[in-house]
């Protein structure tokens, strides 16, 4: 049990997560308030890293629930194993002359026959760290779904009965802002907007997750990143890709990032055609 967001960075860095005090306050208030922590910010600032780390540190089981456009309930929280009802439902007729149907019914409805998806695994197998990943993709119906769980940390299944988790979940929602999330569910967590790293903190995480590289190398990456950052590009780089393309370089061998070698790995930080052309022609500036 960590007593403070200052033991609970410690506890994040060794996982290898630096956290800096806004994200560890947040993180500490959601252990000891037991809330919900939803976290926004632009890809690659380390959202989803944050829950990963938390489960690492804190020992606790992970539990990740990826969100996507028409994501339902089935794939949320629970279904029925429809050919295992069946097949039950067959031994019974076959074992019985008179089948008394209420009670058959019944007995397809019961945790023998419940597969459980990550929403209600968390509920289940708590303590453990539920990460909603990208609530942003999924449409206001799931949002309005999940406003019970994030409530009670409890859920509904209506031939089932009420599931209550014992102990709460660490639950963390990220948030990439494709679009807005309702106010209702926002509402019911703890908030923190993560900021990409500054530049001292970028060039630790890459010496941390990297104890191969060099510091003159690791500065050039997070200066050059950083540039990156200020072009209008289709898609900026984030912490990730400063670590890919770290990666690259280290594998090449370089010890330093030139020009030449810069081009030549740009697939590594930049995921878009358009962003390259644009770079390829400002690689000398960028470097300076």
């Amino acid at each position: 049990m960590v007593n403070s967001p200052e033991e609970l960075a410690t506890t994040l860095e060794r996982a290898g997560y630096l956290a800096d005090d806004g994200v560890a306050t947040a993180a500490f208030l959601a252990l000891r308030m037991q809330r919900p922590l939803f976290c926004e910010g632009e890809p690659g600032t380390g959202k989803t890293s944050l829950a990963v780390a938390l489960s690492e540190s804190l020992e606790l089981p992970l539990i990740r629930l990826q969100c996507h456009e028409g994501i339902d309930a089935a794939q949320a929280l629970y279904e029925w194993d429809f050919p295992r009802q069946l097949l039950h439902l067959r031994a019974l007729e076959a074992g019985s002359e008179t089948l008394d149907v209420d009670a058959a019914e019944q007995s397809l409805y019961t945790e023998r026959f419940l597969l459980a998806r990550p929403l209600l695994r968390a509920l289940t197998e708590s303590p453990c760290v539920l990460l909603v990943d990208e609530i942003d993709r999924a449409d206001d119906e799931f949002e309005a779904f999940l406003l019970q769980l994030l409530d009670e940390n409890a859920v509904t299944i209506p031939e089932f009965g009420e599931v209550r988790a014992e102990q709460p979940p660490l639950v963390v929602l990220t948030s990439n802002r494709t679009r807005e999330v309702h106010d209702a569910l926002k509402r019911r967590c703890l908030y923190h907007w993560l900021e990409h790293p500054d530049l001292a903190r970028e060039i630790a995480i890459l010496r941390r997750r990297l104890p191969g590289i060099g510091e003159a190398l690791a500065t050039q990456i997070s200066v050059a990143v950083r540039r990156l950052r200020e072009l209008e590009l289709l898609k900026p780089p984030g912490v990730a890709e400063s670590l890919d393309w770290a990666q690259a370089l280290v594998a090449l061998g370089r010890d330093e990032l030139d020009a030449e070698t810069a081009a030549r790995t740009l697939g590594a930080v930049l995921k878009y055609t358009e962003d390259m052309d644009r770079v390829r022609a400002k690689l000398d500036a960028l470097l300076a």
